[in-house]
């Protein structure tokens, strides 16, 4: 929609400088033609916001392209009778310049990102969201320089109509440099079928996200420079190093959040951790009398699905592990002879972990050279291990990203997104996490997998 759209404005923008260039024109005649412009422009982006309605995230974006318009043709009707000389064919052509420019600048965003609202979800709950950020005051924040006490943004989804009770709590990890939001359709699928998902933010592992200042919080470069360099890394050693780094620090964020919403749960209050606004109060009040915390299940994509994994090796707590895409980082134990040694020990908690059929493709070889990976060995030693791999896709298809923004998609190469339907992919993903937690944490049936869909 964006840039079509893009394209009449411009266009008309570029056939007005046209007219002025063809012949000379008084200035009073070109005001009078850009005032014809101005309208048709202004009928078309009003058309376009009631066509579209609030289905296109960007109406706001075109309400104000159209009020410019509207102030840009008032000027033109003002001064349209104003003789004041020949219009200039080089000032046509620099006027219609910036305002194609100007029309650019403000459609950026529809340039960038769809429409996307969600997909379907299966359940008949209505869903609603509410925020919070806890304060662990346990532990200082490593990347800041104040001292500060380390902030855990938490984002909850849960059945809107007050009547589910019972509900298993599912919580969710974003991947390096992610963000809560970017696996949402998931989100939503689960509450919409009765269970409460708390998606929380790594501060500084996230691309960014808000502290208690209402301060923006962006990704730590150093952080961002070695996890886009770990290719290059060839000391076994200093690899493992970084893994134990990123893995205590989100383990820790993790499983503080468990032990705080499990402690207001018991309580039925929120202490001085709890940091909300007060639109937000009651919701949170509302939302931990659903919570069956004898039902916990944890998840996350790439980096998070590490964090997952560790998290249910660590606790007794913890009924169910879902590993969307991630190498299973937590299972390196340490370095012999400059090779990360992988932890070869019972697995005690159901886990389900996706792989895309970019890694799929390639671990055949990176097995055959004698090299072990993590997932292997945990799926084989673990009670019950499921893996299911998704023909023709690549990491970011397992989150909503490229439903969102398949430019920001595509800009990650081999990370990015394949060539199948991304909305297919997640409609497969959200469907097996739903069963999955349904068996493992409702007691719903049995759970099977495929191994490749």
């Amino acid at each position: 929609m964006g840039p079509i759209l893009f394209i009449i404005l411009a266009a008309l923008e570029i056939v007005l400088a046209v007219r002025a260039c063809r012949s000379e024109k008084e200035k009073k005649q070109w005001r009078k033609e850009r005032l014809i412009v101005r309208t048709a422009q202004v009928i078309l982006v009003i058309v376009t916001m009631l066509v579209v309605g609030q289905k296109w995230r960007f109406v706001p974006i075109l309400g104000l392209l159209a009020i410019l318009l509207i102030v840009a043709g008032a000027k033109a009707l003002i001064m349209r009778n104003k003789d004041d000389g020949m219009k200039k064919k080089s000032s046509a052509i620099v006027s219609c310049v910036l305002n194609i420019l100007l029309i650019a600048l403000l459609l950026i965003p529809a340039f960038v990102f769809t429409g996307y609202n969600g997909l379907p979800v299966s359940g008949n709950h209505k869903i609603a969201e509410t925020s919070a950020i806890l304060i662990d005051r346990s532990r200082h924040d490593i990347f800041e320089q104040d001292r500060s006490f380390r902030e855990v943004p938490v984002h909850i989804y849960y059945p809107a109509d007050g009547s589910a009770k019972g509900c298993p709590l599912v919580v969710f990890s974003h991947g390096a440099f992610g963000y809560y939001q970017s696996n949402t359709s998931t989100y939503m699928e689960l509450a919409s079928n009765g269970y409460v998902v708390v998606a929380l933010d790594h501060p500084h592992h996230a691309f960014f996200t808000k502290d208690t200042d209402g301060n923006t919080v962006i990704v730590d470069k150093d952080f961002m420079n070695t996890a886009l360099s770990l290719g290059d890394i060839t000391d076994a050693q200093e690899e493992y190093k970084i893994y134990t780094q990123w893995m205590e620090l989100r383990v820790a964020d993790m499983s503080f959040v468990l032990d705080e919403l499990k402690a207001a749960v018991q309580s039925s209050t929120l202490d001085k951790s709890w940091f909300i606004s007060g639109i937000d109060s009651d919701a949170i009040s509302s939302v931990l009398g659903m919570i069956d915390i004898s039902k916990i299940g944890v998840m996350g994509h790439s980096l998070g699905g590490a964090t997952a994994v560790a998290i249910g090796r660590e606790r007794s707590d913890v009924s169910a592990v879902i590993d969307i895409d991630g190498t299973m980082l937590s299972e390196y134990t340490g370095v012999i002879d400059n090779e990360l040694e992988v932890r070869d020990e019972p697995y005690d908690v159901p886990v389900l972990e996706f792989v895309n059929w970019n890694s799929y493709s390639l671990l055949p070889e990176y097995r055959k050279e004698g090299k072990i990976y993590p997932n292997d060995v945990l799926i084989r030693n673990a009670a019950e291990g499921f893996s299911a791999t998704l023909r023709d896709t690549r990491h970011m298809d397992f989150t909503d990203l490229p439903l969102l923004s398949p430019t920001l998609a595509n800009l990650l190469g081999d990370m990015g997104s394949g060539d199948r339907s991304t909305e297919e992919s997640m409609m497969i993903v959200n469907s097996l996490v739903l069963k999955f937690f349904n068996c493992y944490l409702k007691g719903e049936g049995t759970f099977t997998a495929q191994d490749i869909y």
